[in-house]
């Protein structure tokens, strides 16, 4: 056996003595390396120290430079009214508790400031499960009351609080400053995407990478609709502008997508010439951008008549995604709005609260008793552990635990290396690029960057660096309460969801299926949008759950064959529909 083939053999040995919900916490996200947010990481985290050591007041900066910290951890791809409300919610939440803290620490006793990390615990997980907005404010009105309880602020009450929101704001304007020149970029871009999925999803048909890059195509119609939806209202579709180009770009791709889906079922590999219409059509119908901005006015002349596709339309496929080609968004009138789940009832709310608040209650006590008043690393954890619906819990808890390990050991190097302020805020910079790429990478990327910036913090404060590899234990510490509570109280809770998921998506197909072929248009791209939403979200939770460990792992499989039933009739009643309702 060559080297190679004993390599490879030895590999496959090895993942399969893994466990699969092992391997898939582990895994890394697949995504571009997102510059802007590196540098803006950068920015927000080194440039408030810079100022607090020209200014004299390195705490001061430390305290910006945590807001700008945190803003930039809870960043995305979205609109940026989204992302203005999310910073916006975290900074402000974010200041509440360390006013909190603060007023606990300066007044009150070892108590005192336990009661009320208690009280935040349970207030942050009461807010936490009522949506993306409400998880994130109540995540940071926990850290915020936290580094309040364990970090003394100097100057008056107020101060603290106002540092750590200013530095959020500054965050802020870093990410929101390119919409003076680029105003709707990640909408355009999220279009953009549909039409390269459509297209390899063409450059696939026949083979068996089919049924991937249907998945793919139709996740990235998911991500485009969600960014549309705020645009969505008929005075947005009927102006000529760029959001309004966008609409009409997207109804083409709900089209486009109907016709590529009709042409995989038919199963055969496709042309050079059917393959790129995707990106002809993208040209046509997706608004340009000159000099940097959407231009203002329609994507293009209109032709006095319908162009022709390079392409003989000899399939029902064909002939659907030649009607697409020649009219691309014509039959469409509105956007369909992305469907919503209830709410989490009042009992999963009050179990919630009150298990997060006994965790940081129980994270308090342990804390003071290993380090007294600078305890604040222990709890902090635990608000950043204790979130299932940012992902499976055992894995956060495990990438928390290699990322902090990772970086200790890179602040040995750093510490023997770098001793000068001024130098160290270079590291920030460096460690804060790594930790806002992280963010869109791996939790446990994110943790090693964010461990290197908490040891600069440190060194700004001039608190003791011989704590922070203790740091790694107390990391294990708060993963160790947060595992036990949670798998000793709902130890199910990822396969119930999934299970809920899979029913859902059973549901919207069959729906699809018996109200398809006698709906108008706009009524069957509407319920085959939800079919396939319903089914996306089914495949995330059965990820999520199989990342979990598991009791009974032979239920997996069987809620993977459902949902894969549920998208071939999906698939087939798409095709069924597109050849005018023939079998």
């Amino acid at each position: 056996m060559s080297e190679p083939t004993a390599l490879r053999a030895r590999a496959g040995t090895l993942r399969g003595a893994v466990p699969g919900w092992l391997g898939r916490s582990l895994r890394a996200a697949r995504a571009p390396f997102p510059r802007a947010a590196a540098v803006r990481g950068a920015l927000a985290v080194s440039v408030p120290l810079m100022v607090g050591l020209l200014a004299g007041h390195p705490v001061a900066g430390v305290v910006v430079g945590l807001g700008g910290l945190w803003a930039v951890g809870q960043d995305s791809a979205a609109p940026y009214k989204a992302r203005a409300l999310r910073i916006a919610a975290l900074g402000g939440s974010a200041a509440v508790g360390l006013l909190a803290g603060a007023t606990a620490l300066r007044y009150g006793d070892a108590v005192v400031i336990a009661a009320l990390l208690a009280v935040a615990g349970v207030v942050s997980g009461w807010v936490s499960v009522g949506g993306p907005l409400a998880s994130v404010a109540g995540m940071h009105l926990l850290l915020g009351a936290t580094v309040g309880t364990g970090i003394p602020v100097p100057g008056p009450w107020w101060a603290g609080p106002l540092e750590l929101l200013g530095g959020a704001l500054f965050a802020l304007t870093l990410t929101c400053l390119p919409w003076l020149w680029r105003r709707h970029s990640p909408e355009r871009e999220a279009v953009i995407a549909v039409f390269d999925a459509a297209e390899r999803a063409l450059s696939r048909a026949g083979t068996s990478g089919a049924t991937e890059a249907r998945a793919r195509m139709t996740l990235a119609l998911n991500t485009a609709q969600d960014l549309l939806a705020v645009h969505s209202s008929r005075k947005h579709a009927e102006r000529p502008t760029s959001i309004g180009g966008l609409i009409t770009a997207f109804r083409a791709s709900v089209q486009l997508v109907e016709a590529v889906t009709a042409l995989m079922v038919e199963g055969r590999p496709l042309p050079p010439a059917v393959v790129r219409v995707p990106s002809l059509l993208a040209a046509r119908v997706v608004p340009p951008v000159r000099a940097g901005r959407p231009a203002p006015d329609a994507p293009g002349p209109v032709p006095d008549r319908e162009p022709e596709p390079p392409f003989t339309a000899d399939t029902p496929g064909l002939r659907a995604l030649a009607e697409v080609y020649r009219a691309p968004g014509r039959s469409l009138t509105l956007l369909p709005d992305p469907p919503a789940y209830a709410g989490p009832r009042l009992a999963d709310r009050l179990r919630f609260a009150l298990l997060l608040g006994g965790c940081t209650l129980a994270a308090a006590v342990v804390a003071y008793l290993l380090h007294g008043p600078r305890g604040y690393w222990l709890p902090m954890t635990v608000a950043f552990l204790y979130k299932p619906d940012l992902g499976p819990v055992f894995g956060r808890a495990l990438n928390r635990c290699l990322g902090t390990v990772a970086g200790v050991g890179m602040v040995a190097v750093v510490a023997w290396l770098v001793t000068d302020q001024w130098a160290l805020t270079l590291v920030a910079a460096v460690f804060g690029a790594v930790m806002a790429a992280g963010v869109r990478y791996h939790y446990a990327l994110s943790t090693f960057g964010l461990t290197m910036i908490v040891f600069v913090f440190i060194d700004f404060l001039g608190d003791d660096r011989q704590l922070l590899p203790s740091r790694v234990l107390e990391t294990v510490i708060a993963a160790a309460l947060v595992l036990t509570a949670h798998f000793l109280t709902r130890p199910d809770s990822w396969r119930v969801r999934a299970e809920l998921r899979v029913a859902a998506a059973d549901r919207a197909w069959r729906r699809y299926d018996r109200r398809a072929p006698a709906a108008s248009p706009d009524e069957r791209h509407q319920l085959r949008r939800t079919a396939y939403r319903r089914l996306a979200e089914a495949r995330q939770a059965l990820d999520t759950a199989g990342a979990e460990p598991h009791r009974d792992p032979d239920r997996f499989p069987v809620l993977e064959r459902r949902v894969a039933r549920a998208e071939q009739g999906c698939d087939a009643i798409t095709a069924y529909v597109v050849a005018g309702g023939r079998r």
